[in-house]
């Protein structure tokens, strides 16, 4: 065995969960070989340098070793290499101190954790003070007298 598949390879890595993911990365133009994006049945040897795009960073993995069956996460050091340069990593640590959650559209309300962390990263408080409103009510109205 001297080549497989790439879409194989990624899945039996670890580097996706499931090989119709790593199948749907490589139609969607994510993966890449060499700077071009390929197909998920693009033939790996070793010593390739894929680009796996999983935003907002690319990471690159040498291939040391071919293998077509899922392993073991302790056995895939020995399969692929991480070559990803530092400044990807730097991209990924900012995302991670900016505070930003990135929600996609429809998960449904923020959470009371989520709009107090974005008040206290803007600054800024929604609903106010309280003092803008001046509400007079009157529960003992002369009415209720009456009836009694």
């Amino acid at each position: 065995m001297n080549e497989v598949r790439i879409d194989k390879w990624m899945w039996a890595t670890r580097i996706f969960k499931t090989r119709s993911v790593a199948a749907d990365a490589c139609k969607k133009g994510r993966v890449m070989v060499g700077g071009v994006t390929v197909k998920p049945s693009r033939m790996v040897k070793v010593g390739d340098v894929i680009q796996v795009r999983k935003p907002p960073v690319t990471f690159s993995f040498k291939v040391l070793d071919l293998a077509e069956n899922r392993m073991g996460a302790k056995l895939v050091p020995q399969y692929m290499e991480n070559v990803t340069p530092p400044e990807q990593y730097e991209i990924l640590e900012m995302n991670r101190i900016s505070g930003f959650v990135n929600r996609a559209k429809g998960l449904g309300r923020p959470t009371k954790k989520d709009r107090r962390d974005l008040e206290q990263f803007t600054g800024t408080d929604f609903y106010g003070s309280g003092d803008e409103f001046d509400f007079d009510f009157d529960f003992d109205s002369e009415d209720d007298e009456d009836e009694d």
